[in-house]
């Protein structure tokens, strides 16, 4: 057995390892089922391992895993043209240096991992199993377990807690200080076992408090209660303090308190009841903290501040910042728009104790309203003092764990779960009746609209949907049929497609398949947001592709074919910029014929791949003879004859290949005549007739194995023939490869790249894409009732009814399996008089205006993972706008909030005044 010569073998061996190495196809299936295996037994405790994303990558090209796949998943273009197995070199030892902190030569026992990873991005997570096999085949570390744990109340999740909690322990004998880390999920017990034997003391003699922001809130008593129920924030400080004496007295000489201490209280209470901590009051039957055992309170009502005068709305209140509790600022981004809106804030400074719901089973039993409800007092109430949010964190991490732990996540999601969530806590229907929906059958639209609108309102009535829901038409039609359906849906926001008008340059390497020509690049324009069709076309006008050919596009990598486009709808967004891409003109009756796919190789060094691959086509090919008339055929053009004239041979000394076949390319746009020799005239003077041309071997489905080939060696049939083409000096004689060589990236910018000004799109435009009919999808059919079948119907949306409160969401993000992508476009929209007359079907004079104004705007600054969240809010007493980043709050100028950061857009129904002109702003709760 060939054993590969690695820095990680010789480790394995120097280490007195006796397993040698898998092949590197044996290692990726192991993997695959230990890690199958893994997954279908998930359960709180199991352990994984950080790998970093730099070494696996390294790994996965090695066993001919598509990289990039997380962490094991096949691609989905696999079964079309998989990867061979051997693609890269062996990687040696398992390095996690680079995401680690101080590159791990710190020589810890526990090395930290860097706090502003991704996951994917910059390192994987993969089962114990996994881990131990791939340390015993590469050592190497640092060694990285993390535990899986639960999260969520009304939701399990299982989740790998890859940055446990971080605490600050600060000792009050001698205010040193020292790092603890401890899962979230450990109990205040397991806390004070930690700190005891860290500093050898009695638990009874100890006392630890919880001492966020340098302030003393409560005593952390030991029970089983966890330190996520607690509210502990990452790397916030807890104090220590060990009594000296009966009398109580620290070594500080300070009195040491034993009891919770009562926190500094706001002058407002919460739904007009009782004060009240973290969501629990006496003046209501809750089950708020019920669970805990400690009699401390712990809650955010005194978080930021230290004692404040009593206010009143308007004096100075909604200025106040929202402190980063760890890549918290998508939170507080949407939070500042929501605690902005004066509907919202006139109910939560109310009594509102009535409305809450805490027997729907979609609902959080009141809690999320009362937390949100007190944190709205708070900034409203502290002056400028910014406020800590933890118990408001604490009760979203319980209720929508997908927010739980430290990374940055997505404000229009975090909007949608607050909106949603406070209007199940404060739905006043607590019996939702059950209601038909009836088709509309040729009914007038107003008597269909308002059925729908009342049957809504009869199962949830909140304020959230007096002020923020609003009713659209949805009419699908089925293309069979001609069956149209007509139904009316509420809606919570609008969230517009981007029709971004930008376009994009890309480069593409054109072959012919048949030998009529030689390789060409062609740079084409096509628009960022188009697909696969778009490229084609635009590639087709500039190579004059004939009527009766196509354009079979691929992606060329490490000199093989990585992948297909050969779907139409594939999102040009797919593919990268510094990405190979080629097109293959086939004749379109290929589907009768045989591919040919032709890889290159040294037949002198080491055999290894080189040029690009080519692609050509053979009506059933019965033997070895027929390869290689087709492999002789694709190749003419490259041959070092006299039809290449001087003039080429300069001009593609000179590096252009483009300027070298410009008149064989005019020719080819009126009419290319093929350039084909026949086998016996391109056969080497010498050659024995029972010869092949060429050495030429036959490769498996998946690219693996050789298999030679002579003239009479028999082909198996099949769609696909792989073959593998060695060079030798004989072939670099007769054939120029510099055709094949350094194929251009699809776009290579640089220094003295042309920068265009940044397109501009309107609110109005994006509101048209939103509303245009358009086919669904085919994972998203209709069933026909007229059909009785699933069809791909046409869907057309129109607004009907709109709410005081208007949100858009501008779709900027686009998640797909392999790809994340942000749009910067910028898009210009209305900071008053948004006038949405013309889109609204419904003639109902009673619903008012239909004109609005800018109040609030959620940023999004940055790139994915590593961006940054703010918000533009309006002080509608003051007329004035300003800026809210987390903690600091500043006035910002009205010309200065459009910008291409906006996200998230808050509008509010202006009120026409008696005359019938638009007026001030409506103040009314409820749509019409």
């Amino acid at each position: 057995m060939t054993i590969p010569d690695s820095s990680g073998f010789h480790y394995m061996m120097e280490n007195g390892s006796i397993e040698l190495p898998c092949k590197p196809e044996e290692e990726r299936r192991i993997v695959q089922e230990l890690t199958a295996k893994a997954e279908s037994n998930l359960r709180e405790g199991n352990l994984y391992y950080v790998v970093s994303s730099r070494w696996f990558s390294a790994w996965q090209r090695y066993t001919g895993q598509i990289e990039g796949a997380y962490p094991f998943e096949a691609h989905p273009m696999e079964s079309q043209s998989p990867i061979p197995s051997n693609t890269g070199d062996r990687p040696g030892l398992i390095d996690n240096s680079d995401i680690v902190v101080n590159g791990g030569d710190n020589k810890d026992d526990d090395p930290q991992l860097l706090r502003t990873l991704e996951e994917g991005r910059d390192y994987v997570l993969v089962p114990q199993e996994v881990w131990e096999k791939l340390s015993k085949w590469y050592k190497g570390g640092p060694v990285l377990p993390r535990k899986m744990i639960s999260v969520g109340d009304q939701q399990k999740q299982f989740i790998v807690e890859v940055y446990p909690l971080c605490l600050r322990l600060i000792d009050s004998r001698d205010q040193s200080e020292v790092v603890i880390r401890l899962s979230k999920k450990a109990s205040l017990h397991d806390l004070y076992v930690k700190v005891c034997n860290l500093k050898g003391l009695q638990p009874e003699k100890a006392r630890i408090w919880d001492y966020f922001n340098k302030q003393k809130h409560s005593i952390l008593i030991s029970s089983n209660q966890t330190l996520e129920d607690c509210t502990l924030q990452m790397d916030q400080d807890i104090l220590l303090e060990v009594p000296m004496d009966d009398f109580g007295m620290d070594s500080t000489g300070n009195g040491l308190a034993l009891v919770p201490v009562e926190p500094v209280r706001s002058p407002f209470s919460i739904a007009g009841g009782p004060t009240m901590s973290n969501g629990n009051s006496t003046g209501y039957s809750s089950n708020i903290n019920q669970r805990g055992t400690s009699t401390s309170t712990y809650g955010d009502m005194e978080d930021g501040y230290d004692g404040f005068k009593p206010v009143t709305r308007g004096d100075r209140g909604g200025l106040a910042g929202l402190q980063n509790l760890g890549n918290t600022c998508f939170m507080n981004s949407g939070l500042q728009c929501l605690v902005h809106t004066p509907d919202l804030v006139e109910y939560f400074l109310q009594d509102y104790s009535e409305e809450i719901n805490r027997q729907n089973p979609l609902g959080m039993h009141g809690e999320l309203a009362l937390a949100f409800g007190e944190l709205l007092r708070k900034l409203w109430s502290s002056g400028r003092t910014p406020v800590a949010p933890r118990a408001f964190k604490g009760k979203l991490a319980r209720f929508a764990p997908q927010f739980s732990g430290y990374n940055q996540h997505d404000s229009q999601e975090l909007l949608a779960f607050l909106l949603d969530g406070l209007h199940e806590d404060l739905n006043r229907v607590k019996r939702k009746p059950y209601f038909e929906t009836k088709d509309s059958d040729g009914r007038p639209d107003e008597e269909v609209a308002d059925e729908f609108w009342r049957y809504h309102k009869a199962r949830n009535d909140s304020i959230i949907v007096d002020i923020c829901q609003g009713q659209y038409k949805s009419t699908l039609v089925c293309p069979i049929c001609d069956k149209i359906s007509i139904t009316f849906d509420p809606f919570m926001y609008l969230s517009l497609p981007l029709p971004s008008t930008a376009t994009r340059s890309m480069t593409i390497t054109v072959f012919y398949c048949d030998g009529s020509g030689l390789p060409m690049p062609f740079t084409v324009s096509v628009l960022k947001q188009g697909c696969c069709k778009d490229l084609k076309q635009a590639l087709g006008i500039a190579c004059c592709l004939r009527s009766d050919e196509y354009l079979l596009l691929a992606e060329v990598y490490e000199h093989r074919i990585y992948r297909y486009l050969e779907n139409p709808s594939d999102p040009l967004a797919t593919i990268k910029d510094d990405e190979h891409i080629v097109a293959y003109r086939l004749p379109k009756r290929e589907a009768d014929l045989t591919r040919v796919e032709i890889c290159h190789r040294y037949q002198e060094i080491e055999r290894k791949p080189f040029l690009t691959p080519l692609v050509t086509i053979l009506e059933d090919p019965q033997s070895g003879a027929d390869i290689d008339i087709a492999v002789s055929r694709v190749l003419s053009p490259l041959r070092r004859k006299a039809f290449i004239t001087s003039t080429t041979h300069s001009s593609r000394e000179n590096g252009s290949a483009a300027n070298a076949i410009d008149e064989q390319m005019e020719c080819s746009c009126t009419q290319l005549e093929p350039m084909i020799q026949s086998a016996e005239e391109m056969e080497p003077e010498g050659m024995s007739s029972k010869e092949l041309s060429f050495r030429l071997c036959i490769t498996d489905d998946k690219g693996y194995g050789c298999r030679p080939i002579a003239k009479d060696s028999p082909i198996k049939p099949g769609r696909v023939v792989k073959v593998m083409l060695d060079w030798t000096d004989k072939e670099h004689e007769l054939y120029d490869s510099s055709y094949l060589k350094d194929l251009p990236e699809v776009h290579k910018s640089g220094i003295l790249s042309k920068k265009t000004k940044q397109e501009a799109i309107s609110l109005f435009s994006c509101l048209d894409a939103f509303l245009k009919e358009e086919p669904l999808g085919p994972d998203d059919m209709w069933y026909c009732p007229r059909c009785k079948e699933h069809r791909q119907a046409s869907k057309k949306l129109d607004l009907w009814r709109l709410p005081d409160i208007l949100v858009f969401h501008l779709k900027r993000f686009s998640y797909g399996r392999w790809l994340k992508n942000k749009l910067d476009t910028f898009v210009n929209f209305p900071i008053h008089n948004l006038d949405l007359s013309k889109y609204v079907k419904s003639k109902d004079a009673s619903e008012g205006s239909h004109v609005y104004e800018l109040y609030a705007i959620s940023n999004h600054y940055g790139g994915l993972g590593g961006g940054h969240y703010s918000a533009y809010c309006k002080l509608i007493d003051d007329n004035k706008w300003y800026h809210f980043d987390d903690a600091h709050v500043s006035p910002v100028n009205e010309s200065e909030i459009k910008t291409s950061a906006a996200y998230v857009l808050f509008y509010r129904r202006v009120k026409p005044t008696s005359s019938g002109t638009v007026g001030e702003p409506s103040d009314g709760h409820r749509v019409s």
